[in-house]
């Protein structure tokens, strides 16, 4: 056997491991690494070494291998490039016969890390040919394993000619981008340069009226015993509440259904239409899949046989026809607490659960799986990706799990997502309803709000949720404490944050909204933000204009759209005149203009 192609081989066969194990595609090692995604991918599969040890170590700690496994994978790149580089000096003409018969019988040095060997110039590769089996077929060459060399940024010393050209070649790229921006001297349009965006006056998006549904103040619950939040919520989301795969299934075909049977009942009793989460593989289903955070033996992988996911959805959705009014086909991916599958599995999986609850339950509504850690560049790829293999197809609802990428940040920094969330669905043609169904593994950790800020920030993640014109919101969660905003403890009072957003409910109860917007662009202070709507005026058939009004930071102030009244979410009013001032801050408040 080749050991040449015996080592090369080793190197792949131990980065394809590492690669599957982190869950990440060529191009997101490739983002995490600084090298190109070919090169990833020759790399991982065994058609080229690097002469240097640097982009190997730095493409294993991509894919989070740890210092005993880089010194393995060291060892391996070692022999491999050792074995190149014999094969080099032996195999270079002679010369004269003294001098080659010597360097036949040495080995050349082994190059310093980041430099070409001695005798091959930087932009040379050397072959090293892999055999198939006992031999290549007759006519066919191997494919060869090329040995690529990262030259250092500057050309080597004692070439002062080279180093004046390096330096020439750089000063006239910089100089060619500096005039191709800002264009030459004295010219009336710079050459490729776009100036400033094109400004557009106005709200930031404006439609006829149309009702808040109350089922738009959703709560995720955080409790197995069926008890309801006991302040005004529109709906309820099961997740982290004892019902997960696992848990319903112990074994297969065994099913445990009681705490579900809870919760739905509880629903119930209160008018609260439910949301179910599907999630957490039970360890029968997916033996080898790695763990996730719960105690319950689920697994962050899909199950290993589809027909298990075929027969639990459609016994969950035989028994609770009627009783659930939406089914969301995954939890969060994609994440190594919940999913780790590709996105093609969880297209194959949405389409076959979709199919039996539109055949069960043909009036359920269907929701894609929750997209997350959308911060992050690898899961904006996986989004993208599940939108391209048509995955939304198959559902009524799209879900994304929208949070600020730090928790102590505004809720308004989450309005940065959905522009990326709305393009990639404008590019994928994707034309759905958009629920917002949670957060991330993460915020268990958050530290907790103050009371001011945690009642005003609450308020506004709604507030934030129609801004970008989506259908619901599930504010994540209901009965825990260990979260940065708690509305209720299950078996304690609804704290401040609960009641502020059950004043802003009642609000929208009798109001319909027509557009939204922001700052200057919209005739507001900077970081002012605000929603217009009609509202019912009481014991007439008329309607008043009204505005919701706050900041993302600092105290602004506007006039007085009319007459009216400034309702403040502790219950509290004052009467406004037209033209007035109305102090706006991080507390929104609801001017009602009867004028």
């Amino acid at each position: 056997m080749d050991t040449r192609a015996s080592d090369a081989g080793a190197v792949a066969s131990l980065l394809q491991e590492w690669k599957r194990r982190s869950g990440r595609t060529f191009e997101g090692l490739a983002r995490r690494s600084g090298l190109s995604r070919s090169t990833v991918h020759r790399y991982c599969n065994g058609q080229s070494l690097p002469e240097s040890f640097a982009p190997l170590e730095a493409l294993g700690e991509a894919c989070g291998a740890s210092r005993a496994e880089l010194a393995e994978l060291f060892r391996l790149w070692s022999a491999a490039t050792d074995v190149r580089t014999r094969a080099v000096a032996t195999d270079a003409p002679a010369e004269n016969g003294a001098a080659a018969d010597a360097a036949a019988q040495e080995p050349a040095p082994e190059p310093a890390e980041g430099t070409a060997p001695a005798g091959v110039r930087p932009a040379e590769r050397t072959p090293v040919f892999e055999p198939a089996g006992s031999g290549p077929a007759p006519g066919r060459v191997p494919e060869p394993v090329v040995l690529e060399s990262h030259p250092t940024s500057l050309p080597a010393r004692g070439r002062p000619w080279l180093l004046a050209v390096w330096a020439l070649t750089v000063t006239l790229v910089a100089v060619y981008f500096v005039v191709r921006w800002y264009g030459p001297t004295g010219s009336d349009q710079p050459w490729g340069h776009p100036g400033p965006p094109q400004r557009v006056l106005g709200p930031t998006w404006q439609s006829t009226p149309r009702r808040v549904s109350p089922d738009f103040f959703g709560v995720t619950m955080n409790s197995t015993t069926g008890t309801m939040p006991s302040f005004p919520v529109g709906a309820v989301r099961l997740w982290d509440s004892g019902t997960t795969w696992a848990l319903l299934e112990p074994s297969r075909g065994h099913f445990q259904w009681s705490t579900l049977d809870r919760l739905v009942d509880g629903a119930r009793r209160k008018g609260l239409p439910v949301l179910f989460t599907l999630g957490g593989t039970p360890g029968w289903a997916s033996p080898d899949g790695p763990p996730t955070p719960y105690r319950d033996g689920s697994r962050a992988t899909p199950p290993t046989d589809l027909a298990d996911w075929d027969t639990f959805v459609t016994e969950l959705a035989t028994r609770y026809a009627g009783h659930i009014q939406a089914y969301e086909l995954w939890v969060l991916a994609p994440s190594p607490q919940y999913y780790l599958g590709s996105a093609e599995t969880l297209v194959t999986m949405t389409d076959r659960a979709a199919g039996i609850l539109s055949r069960t339950d043909p009036d359920a509504k269907i929701v894609c799986p929750s997209m997350g850690e959308l911060w992050d560049a690898d899961s904006r790829e996986f989004l993208t990706r599940f939108a391209a293999l048509g995955g939304y197809r198959h559902c009524d609802v799209a879900g994304v799990k929208l949070f600020p990428k730090n928790f102590g940040l505004p809720p308004e920094t989450i309005l940065e997502l959905t522009t990326m969330i709305d393009k990639t669905f404008h590019d994928a043609a994707v034309s759905l309803p958009i629920w917002s169904t949670g957060t991330t593994y993460r915020i268990a950790t958050a530290t907790a709000l103050d009371e001011v800020t945690a009642r005003d920030y609450a308020v506004r993640l709604f507030l934030v949720t129609l801004y970008a014109r989506y259908e619901r919101m599930y504010f994540y969660n209901w009965g825990g404490r260990k979260i940065p905003i708690v509305l209720q403890a299950e078996g304690g009072p609804p704290t401040t944050a609960a009641q502020y957003l059950a004043r802003l409910e009642e609000w929208m109860l009798i109001a319909k909204v027509y557009a939204c917007g922001h700052g200057t662009d919209d005739g507001l202070p900077a970081d002012t933000y605000h929603c217009r709507f009609k509202v019912s005026n009481r014991g007439t058939r008329t309607e008043d204009d009204a505005e919701l009004l706050w900041t993302s930071s600092g105290t602004a102030t506007v006039a007085a759209r009319a007459d009216g009244v400034s309702r403040r979410l502790d219950g509290s009013e004052v009467p406004v005149g037209k033209g007035e001032p109305l102090q706006v801050t991080g507390e929104p408040a609801f001017a009602v203009y009867s004028g």
